[in-house]
C-alpha cells in the first residue's frame, strides 16, 4: 500500500500526458495522420526500400531510386538486435506525432523528479516544455528524427545529475539506457547539442566538487559515465559504424575538389562553407521573440485577418472579400535574419518570468548551470550575427562543422528554462516563515520589475527597427510600395500586440503570486492557476502553427505523391533507367516515389553525384546524364504541365569502352569529364586505381554485349559476352564499402570510373556477373549490438536488484 501511494501520483502524471499528448493532436483517434512536409520526402526516397522489405522480408541497405544509388543508412534502415529500438516502440506507443509529446512530457517530468521537484510542479513544467513552440511546430513539419532526440534529452540529464549527486547505480542505469535510447533516436546533431550542455554542467560539478576536494566522487562519477557510454554506444553500434562509413560518402564530409564549380579555388577544408553553416543564424534582437512571440513577424506566413491593414489594402484594390480573406491568411510577416521560418521558437512570458524568479530567489547553485547552458546555447544559435564565437567553434571544436541551422541549438535554452521556471516556483511555495515571506515578496518585486521592464524597452524601441524583411525588395518589384508599407504596418501592429500580450501574462501571474502571499489564495489554488497560464499561453500560439487542420487522410499521407501522365508514360518502359526531373534539381524525393531517380531529399546527400550536377548536368553536359543512364528527362512547359523527352543516347545498364583516360588528382577526373566521350571513353584516377590498370586501350567489338539480366537494389545480375577482354563501366554509383563483384561466382575487385561510377575489367567469353551489397559495417555492429545489449541487461538487473536490496536494507534498520 505504501509502495501505491508513492507510484499514485506519478501514475496520474503518466496518465494525464497521454491524455493531453492525445487530446491535442485529436484528430489521430479519427485515423487521421498529420501531413509533413519532410516526410513526405522521406516517404518518395524510401519508396524502394518499402518495397524491398515488403516483398523479401529482409532489408536492401541500398537504393537506386534516389541520387543515382545511395546506402539506406540514413533512411530508417533496420538492423539486427536493435533492443533499443524495440524499447523506444514501448515507450513511445501513442499514434504519431502524440507519440512525440508524450516523450517531451515524460522525459523532462523525470528530470524535474531528479532535482527534488514535487509531481504536480513537474507534471506542470512537463506540459511547459512539451508545449514549447518549437517543439510543436518540428512535429508539424515532420522533423521526427529531432523531436525524438529532443524528447530523450532531458532524461539523459536527469541520470547525470543523479550520478553527479552520489547515486552512482540507480544514475548510471538512466544515463546508460537514456543515453541508447537518444543515440538511436538517430539525429546526431542533436546528440552533439546536448553533449554541449553536459559539458556545462559537469564543469560546474567539478568546480563543485574541486571547492570540496572530493575527487573521490568525481572519479566515481565519470567511471560510471564511461560505462553507461560505452554500452549505450556499443547497442547502437551498427547505425553509429554505418553513419560514419557514410558520412565520408556524403556531402558532410570534406569535398576532395580544389576548385568549385565557378572555377574558383575553393579556401575551406570544412565539409560545408561557413556561409552554409550559418544560413540560418538567429538574430541578436531578434531574441526576444523567445519571449514575445511574434516580435518579428512570427513566421513567413502568417494569418493577419480582417482588421490588418494588408486587408485593408487588398479592399482599397478593389479585391472581393472573400479572395481579399483567403489572401491575407498567409503573409510573410517574419523580418528577422533567417531566410524562412515557419514559426517563432517562443518558451512563453510566463516560462521566462518564473526563470527570472528562480535567478533572484531559489538559493540552489544548480540554477547556475542551466543558466549558462541557455546563454550559451542562445549566443551560438546567433551564427553568423556573433561570428567570433561561431568561427572559432567552426575552425576549432571537433565535428561542430558537420552540422547546419545553427539556430536550431536553442533547444538546449528551450529546456534550461524551463527547468529555472519550476526551481523557481517550487522555492517560492516552500516556506511561509515571516522572515521568508519578506524575501518572497522583495523576490517578486524585482523579477516583476525585470520581466516587465523589459517589455517596457522593448515597446519604447520600437521606432528604432525598420520592419523591413528580407523578400520585402521582391515584393516591392512585383507588387508596389503600397503593398511592402502595409506589409510593415502589420509587423508594428503584431510588435505592440504581442508585447502587450506577454506583459499581460507576466503581470497576471505575479498577481496570483502575491496574492498567496497575501493569504487571498491557497496554494494549490495558486499553483494551478500559474500552471494554467504557462500552459495556456503557449498553447494558443502553437495551435497557430499546428492544429486539426494539417491532418489529412492516412491514404493522403501513405501515398502522398500522385502518378501523373509524365509518370504513367514513363512507367511504360520496364527495362531498367534513370528519370532526370528538371524542376526538382536535386531536392525533390517525387521522382523516386516512382522511378530510379538521380535527385532525391536529405541532408546529407552523396556528395560525388551533387558535385557531378554542380559541375556537369547544371552545366547541360548531356554525355554525364548518359553515362548515369538517365532514359527520361521530366521538364515543364510554359503553363506548368510536365512532359517526359526520351533521351536516345542514355548509354543503358553497362557497357564497354575502347581506352582509360588516366588522371593523376580528383580535380582532373572532374574536369575530364568536359566533352568525355562516355561510350568509348572512361576516366580513372591513376593515383588511387593504379593496380587495377593493366593497359588503358581495348578492342571494342560491335557483336560484345553486356546487359542486366536481374535487378535488386542490394543485387544486380548481368550477363556478358565478348570476344575479347573488355573493360564494362557500369551506370551505378561506386561506394567502396559493401559493393562486392563477382564474375562467374569468383569474387573480383572493381574500381571507380567516371568520378562516380564502377568499373570492371571482364576477360573474353561469355560471363556471368554480379555486383552484391554486402555491407561489413552491419555484420560487425550487430554483433558488438548483440553483446553490448546483453551486458546492458545483465547490469539493469544487477543494479535494480542491488538497489531494492538496498532499501529493504534500510528499511529493516529503521
Amino acid at each position: 500500500m505504501k509502495i501505491l501511494t508513492k507510484l499514485y501520483p506519478h501514475l496520474l502524471a503518466i496518465f494525464g500526458f497521454v491524455f493531453i499528448a492525445t487530446l491535442y493532436f485529436y484528430p489521430v483517434l479519427q485515423g487521421k495522420k498529420i501531413f509533413q512536409s519532410d516526410i513526405v520526402q522521406y516517404t518518395g526516397m524510401a519508396k524502394e526500400q518499402s518495397d524491398f522489405r515488403a516483398a523479401e522480408n529482409a532489408e536492401p541497405y541500398w537504393t537506386n531510386a534516389a541520387f543515382g544509388g545511395m546506402p539506406t543508412y540514413q533512411l530508417g534502415a533496420k538492423y539486427p538486435h536493435d533492443y533499443v529500438g524495440s524499447l523506444d516502440d514501448l515507450i513511445r506507443f501513442l499514434p504519431r506525432p502524440a507519440d512525440y509529446l508524450f516523450l517531451y512530457f515524460i522525459g523532462f517530468y523525470i528530470l524535474l523528479l531528479v532535482l527534488k521537484i514535487d509531481p504536480l510542479k513537474a507534471f506542470i513544467g512537463a506540459l511547459a516544455f512539451g508545449f514549447s513552440t518549437y517543439l510543436i511546430v518540428i512535429l508539424g513539419v515532420g522533423h521526427n528524427a529531432k523531436a525524438h532526440a529532443i524528447g530523450y534529452m532531458p532524461m539523459v540529464l536527469a541520470g547525470i545529475v543523479l550520478v553527479f549527486k552520489r547515486r552512482f547505480i540507480l544514475g548510471g542505469l538512466l544515463t546508460m539506457i537514456a543515453a541508447a535510447l537518444e543515440i538511436n533516436a538517430n539525429h546526431f546533431q542533436m546528440t552533439y547539442y546536448l553533449l554541449i550542455l553536459i559539458l556545462v554542467l559537469s564543469i560546474f560539478f567539478i568546480y563543485e566538487y574541486s571547492k570540496q576536494r572530493d575527487f573521490k566522487t568525481l572519479l566515481n562519477a565519470f567511471g560510471v559515465f564511461c560505462v553507461a557510454g560505452i554500452f549505450a554506444i556499443g547497442a547502437n553500434a551498427t547505425n553509429l559504424l554505418a553513419t560514419a562509413e557514410y558520412a565520408k560518402f556524403s556531402t558532410r564530409d570534406k569535398s576532395e575538389l580544389l576548385y568549385n564549380a565557378d572555377g574558383s579555388k575553393n579556401k575551406t577544408n570544412n565539409a560545408m562553407t561557413n556561409d552554409y553553416i550559418t544560413e540560418y543564424s538567429y538574430g541578436v534582437a531578434e531574441s526576444f521573440n523567445l519571449i514575445a512571440p511574434r516580435l518579428f513577424g512570427g513566421s513567413n506566413n502568417e494569418n493577419v485577418g480582417t482588421d490588418s491593414k494588408m486587408y485593408e489594402f487588398m479592399i482599397g484594390q478593389s479585391v472581393p472579400e472573400a479572395q481579399a480573406k483567403d489572401f491575407v491568411s498567409g503573409m510573410p510577416l517574419y523580418w528577422g535574419d533567417q531566410p524562412i521560418v515557419a514559426a517563432p521558437a517562443y518558451i512563453g512570458s510566463v516560462v521566462f518570468f518564473l526563470a527570472i524568479l528562480a535567478l533572484f530567489y531559489d538559493k540552489r547553485k544548480i540554477k547556475y548551470a542551466f543558466l549558462a547552458g541557455a546563454l550559451v546555447s542562445l549566443m551560438l544559435s546567433w551564427g553568423k550575427n556573433f561570428s567570433v564565437l561561431t568561427d572559432f567553434c567552426i575552425d576549432y571544436v571537433p565535428m561542430y562543422n558537420k552540422f547546419r541551422a545553427v539556430s536550431s541549438i536553442q533547444v538546449l535554452l528551450e529546456l534550461c528554462l524551463p527547468v529555472l521556471a519550476i526551481m523557481g516556483l517550487q522555492t517560492f511555495f516552500k516556506s511561509d516563515e515571516s522572515t521568508i515571506l519578506k524575501s518572497k515578496e522583495k523576490a517578486l518585486i524585482q523579477t516583476t520589475a525585470v520581466g516587465f521592464g523589459i517589455f517596457v524597452f522593448l515597446f519604447l524601441i520600437k521606432s528604432s527597427f525598420s520592419f523591413s524583411g528580407g523578400s520585402d525588395s521582391y515584393f516591392m518589384e512585383n507588387y508596389g510600395p503600397d503593398f511592402v508599407d502595409a506589409l510593415k504596418l502589420d509587423r508594428k501592429s503584431m510588435y505592440s500586440a504581442d508585447l502587450l500580450r506577454s506583459s499581460f501574462f507576466i503581470l497576471v501571474s505575479s498577481g496570483i503570486l502575491w496574492l498567496f502571499l497575501k493569504n487571498k489564495l491557497a496554494q494549490n489554488t495558486a499553483i494551478i492557476l500559474v500552471g494554467l497560464l504557462m500552459v495556456s499561453d503557449l498553447f494558443f500560439i502553437d495551435k497557430n502553427y499546428v492544429s486539426a487542420k494539417d491532418f489529412v487522410s492516412a491514404s493522403e499521407v501513405e501515398i502522398p505523391f500522385q502518378e501523373t501522365e509524365s509518370d504513367a508514360q514513363i512507367l511504360q518502359d520496364t527495362t531498367n533507367y534513370r528519370v532526370f526531373e528538371v524542376s526538382g534539381n536535386l531536392s525533390s524525393s517525387r521522382t523516386s516515389y516512382f522511378h530510379q531517380s538521380i535527385g532525391g531529399y536529405h541532408a546529407a546527400k552523396p556528395r560525388r553525384m551533387q558535385q557531378l550536377f554542380d559541375y556537369q548536368i547544371a552545366k547541360n553536359n548531356m554525355a554525364v546524364l548518359d553515362m548515369l543512364n538517365v532514359k527520361y528527362i521530366i521538364q515543364t512547359d510554359s503553363v506548368g504541365k510536365d512532359y517526359p523527352i526520351i533521351n536516345p543516347d542514355a548509354n543503358g545498364n553497362a557497357w564497354f569502352v575502347k581506352r582509360i583516360k588516366l588522371v593523376n588528382t580528383p580535380d582532373q577526373e572532374m574536369k575530364a569529364l568536359n566533352g568525355l566521350d562516355t561510350k568509348n571513353e572512361a576516366v580513372v584516377n591513376e593515383a588511387e586505381f593504379k593496380s587495377f590498370i593493366s593497359k588503358t586501350s581495348f578492342t571494342k567489338d560491335s557483336l560484345a554485349t553486356l546487359h542486366l539480366q536481374s535487378y535488386k537494389p542490394n543485387h544486380l545480375k548481368y550477363v556478358s559476352n565478348n570476344a575479347n577482354t573488355g573493360l564494362a563501366v557500369f551506370s551505378e554509383m561506386y561506394y567502396k564499402d559493401g559493393w562486392n563483384a563477382f564474375i562467374d561466382g569468383k569474387s573480383i575487385p572493381h574500381f571507380r570510373a567516371n568520378y562516380a561510377l564502377r568499373a570492371l575489367t571482364i576477360p573474353a567469353g561469355k560471363h556471368t556477373i554480379e555486383f552484391k551489397f554486402e555491407p561489413q559495417v552491419v555484420q560487425t555492429g550487430s554483433t558488438i549490438t548483440l553483446v553490448s545489449s546483453i551486458v546492458m541487461l545483465f547490469l539493469i538487473v544487477g543494479g535494480l536488484y542491488y538497489e531494492r536490496k538496498k532499501s529493504w536494507y534500510s528499511f529493516a534498520k529503521k
